[in-house]
């Protein structure tokens, strides 16, 4: 799950923003105890972490490659990783990572690197762009140091939108491109989180799962790219590949 889907989910849960938890369950081995009749004091996310904070103490979600939600409601065939019941409605979070930290967010996250915050640094994502010469750009744009909340679809889409060849080391890369990969992540990931809110996103994919290039009307070529193996959808014409 993408940093601009985290930002819907927190949207969705605020109206159980200073509510008492008053029954706590799942398949998760955390100790579930300790949030038990705690009141939420606030819900974060950084990049791909979902954070339900309390005095003292939070709990960190992630949905890894297929976690899912449900406010209010439940999955009939699948046990929830973790569910929150309130007075008023629940909470249910599956195929999830669950781990709670007793600190606060503040302590652990920085800010600056969510490509979604308002305090995105886009001047120091450069900065860490420049000094990764010999990474693929695939890699780097799914690199939650520099660009937390990038996902895959994210990465495919914003290389598409500025002709980069996912394999491009960033040593190839020119002062404007590299200006305009930054941007873009952070242009894209807004455009996802529009376009998710009104079930759109897939109907905007301009590349990812895609068979032709709209640009150049020839096949996609779909591979494993980077040393992290993910999936890349790109044009071999439009996004060629520097020699």
């Amino acid at each position: 799950m993408e940093g601009p889907s985290l930002i819907i989910l927190k949207e969705e849960v605020k109206g159980f923003l200073g509510k008492k938890i008053i029954e706590v369950s799942g398949n998760t081995k955390i100790e579930k105890e300790k949030f038990k009749n705690k009141i939420i004091k606030d819900f974060k996310s950084w990049g791909k972490h979902f954070l339900i904070c309390f005095d003292g103490f939070f709990i960190r979600i992630h949905f890894l490659m297929f976690g899912s939600y449900r406010i209010n409601e439940k999955k009939e065939d699948r046990i929830p990783r973790l569910s929150l019941v309130f007075k008023k409605g629940e909470i249910n979070l599956y195929t999830c990572s669950v781990k709670i930290f007793d600190e606060e967010p503040d302590q652990m996250y920085n800010w600056e690197q969510d490509v979604m915050s308002s305090v995105w640094n886009p001047t120091k994502a450069l900065a860490l762009l420049k000094k990764m010469k010999d990474r693929m750009v695939c890699d780097v744009l799914l690199d939650q140091n520099i660009f937390a909340g990038v996902g895959n679809i994210i990465k495919n889409e914003v290389l598409y939108r500025i002709k980069i060849h996912p394999e491009t080391l960033i040593s190839d890369l020119k002062s404007k491109q590299l200006k305009n990969l930054v941007e873009e992540a952070r242009n894209y990931s807004f455009d996802f989180y529009e376009w998710k809110k009104i079930y759109q996103l897939r109907k905007h994919w301009l590349i990812y799962k895609k068979r032709k290039c709209r640009r150049c009307e020839i096949p996609v070529v779909t591979k494993h790219t980077g040393k992290g193996k993910r999936y890349s959808f790109y044009c071999e014409n439009c996004q060629q590949k520097p020699t």
